[in-house]
């Protein structure tokens, strides 16, 4: 919240809304794919990243040279958002949440499978699904609806507005209710969402007989698994992968490659190593995937 200047899409724009209130920002512009924005001599499109629904690139051009700032992007298909858009440049400003070798994420159709599967097979039991609150809440809604799951799916209540959004917007979420709605021993064979904060929390100590799962990327990482006790991790991720960056970096094509929010070590040696210059751009504040 209270931003002076926000220079975005109007789906974050509306979300930074929802999320902040009013004070969100001073002042605010919408700028649309179509459009190009002239700023000081330097031009300026958006483009989008395909991380969650609004989520844009900049691309920068000024006297011919262009800068491409990826911000977090992933490279699979998702019906919530609009799929990343490559545009070839100069520099790339890429993201690398996921870049290390190790991340490789499955097909998130065979991990919403895996969910599926668990809520047929423990007919006794409450699913209580760590999600975050924008994007991954909305996406793993539309995958379970895709897949033929149709029965009512419960919500944390940090998760209601923003998915209620999602829904203004067209996304097909099927009957979805706040979980505070209904008593605990109503909730016998049923999925209920919550933020990950929650799963471990006094919130969810009066489910009973529950299987906690978490859906990130994250849970590739054995040892995350077991700090957060979690019996069904769900390899689902909104970051591009390994293999994604370096398909990405080929595809834009870049002289110079500058690597953030993440493991750039690993990256920029690997880039370095094969004809592409690069190093770390280093931002305070930036690590993980948001939990």
């Amino acid at each position: 919240p209270n931003n002076k200047l926000v220079l975005s899409s109007k789906e974050t724009l509306n979300l930074m809304k929802l999320r902040y209130g009013d004070n969100y920002c001073s002042s605010c512009q919408i700028s649309n794919f179509s459009e190009s924005i002239n700023i000081n001599n330097v031009n300026i499109r958006t483009l989008p990243a395909g991380h969650i629904l609004g989520s844009i690139q900049f691309l920068l051009e000024y006297k011919g040279y262009k800068l491409l700032i990826s911000g977090d992007y992933k490279r699979t298909d998702d019906i919530t958002c609009q799929a990343y858009e490559p545009s070839k440049c100069d520099t790339f400003i890429t993201e690398a949440t996921f870049g290390l070798p190790i991340f490789n994420h499955p097909d998130d159709k065979i991990e919403i499978k895996k969910l599926i599967k668990s809520l047929e097979l423990n007919v006794n039991s409450t699913h209580l699904i760590g999600v975050y609150a924008l994007g991954k809440c909305q996406r793993l809604i539309s995958l379970l609806r895709a897949h033929g799951y149709d029965k009512t799916i419960f919500l944390h209540g940090a998760l209601i507005k923003i998915t209620e959004y999602y829904s203004n917007l067209g996304l097909k979420i099927g009957d979805v209710m706040n979980v505070s709605k209904k008593q605990t021993d109503e909730l016998s064979n049923s999925l209920v969402l919550c933020p990950p904060s929650s799963l471990n929390d006094k919130w969810s100590q009066k489910f009973k007989n529950v299987i906690k799962g978490y859906v990130s990327g994250w849970m590739r990482i054995r040892q995350r698994i077991k700090q957060k006790n979690i019996e069904l991790p769900l390899i689902i991720s909104d970051h591009a992968d390994w293999n994604e960056i370096l398909s990405t970096v080929n595809q834009v094509e870049p002289k110079e490659v500058l690597v953030t929010h993440g493991r750039e070590e690993a990256l920029v040696d690997y880039l370095n190593n094969n004809k592409y210059k690069s190093s770390a751009l280093n931002l305070i504040g930036f690590e993980d995937e948001n939990e």
